[in-house]
């Protein structure tokens, strides 16, 4: 049974930066899709970015070029380094892995981690 964990969430001030790792237990993860995805309040879940063999990633529009997905499967950890930051990006974030590499049905969610950017 497989199992992810957020951790790294806090505060932040705009501008600023945070590094949130996802855990990885149970199970294998190497061959998953993993990423993130985030819900502020009174919002929808959305997609944060997705890194996939061989090491392709992709992000949403609203944190390219500011947040950086990557992973380590010799730690079985998978990291999000969110540089920038602003206070829209205010939200629970949650690791995800999905067995199909389009990333569209995530198998294992984690439980998620509060990041909250003050202005």
């Amino acid at each position: 049974q497989g199992r992810l964990v957020e951790s790294g969430g806090g505060l932040a001030q705009a501008g600023g930066s945070l590094r949130l790792s996802c855990a990885t237990s149970g199970r294998t993860f190497n061959s998953y899709t993993m990423g993130w995805f985030r819900q502020a309040p009174g919002k929808e879940r959305e997609f944060v970015a997705l890194i996939k063999w061989p090491g392709i990633t992709l992000y949403a529009d609203s944190v390219k070029g500011r947040f950086t997905i990557s992973r380590d499967n010799a730690k079985d950890t998978m990291y999000l380094q969110m540089n920038s930051l602003k206070p829209e990006d205010t939200a629970v974030y949650y690791c995800a892995a999905d067995a199909n590499r389009e990333f569209t049905s995530p198998d294992y969610w984690g439980q998620g981690t509060q990041v909250t950017v003050s202005s």
